[in-house]
């Protein structure tokens, strides 16, 4: 079997908690979000964008993540907004893929939805390649108007997801995956 097969069959996602330094360097984030961009794109729309977020950028989303939670539930007790507050500062980097989907006379939104969502992928994929360990995570704060604003996400864009990449801490055990006889009908 060729190393790609090796590395699709292995893959798996790593908690943010469990992702250590070192991240990427700036020559291999440059690789990874060239390696990322290669996707599908009809109508070469480009309906995705980049937002890296690493070093102090950090914690200084998760403490308006931590606020925006405490508004909105104020009896949360403290180590719950601590637990909010960290969301994006486990793992050295943190990649969020942006949807800037918009309506298009020949290419339905969701096709630019599904190109940002192979964004993800790629760029799992080719940091599993590089070494590194990845999560993907939407969490609520990706529907939350107030961070998205925050982040500077346009009115109509919406986050595909947030890429926590860092080195494995440790292995763990993978998940149950399904079984080929549940998932595929031919016809």
């Amino acid at each position: 079997m060729n190393g790609l097969l090796d590395l699709l069959r292995a893959r798996r996602s790593i908690p943010p908690r469990l992702l250590g330094a070192p991240g990427p360097d700036e020559a291999e984030l440059e690789t990874l979000l060239t390696v990322a961009s290669r996707v599908p794109d009809h109508g070469k729309l480009v309906a995705w964008r980049f937002l890296v977020i690493e070093g102090e950028a950090r914690m200084r989303i998760g403490e308006a993540i931590a606020a925006t939670f405490q508004a909105d539930e104020p009896g949360a007790d403290k180590a719950r907004v601590e637990v909010e507050r960290k969301r994006l500062s486990q793992a050295p980097l943190v990649v969020g893929v942006v949807s800037c989907a918009r309506p298009h006379a020949k290419i339905p939104e969701w096709e630019q939805v599904m190109s940002a969502g192979a964004v993800c992928m790629n760029l799992i994929l080719a940091a599993n390649a590089m070494g590194f360990g990845t999560c993907w995570l939407t969490e609520w704060f990706a529907f939350d108007r107030r961070i998205l604003d925050r982040l500077g996400l346009g009115p109509t864009e919406t986050m595909a997801g947030f890429i926590h990449i860092g080195r494995p801490l440790e292995q763990r055990p993978d998940r149950d995956r399904p079984k080929l006889s549940d998932i595929v009908t031919r016809i």
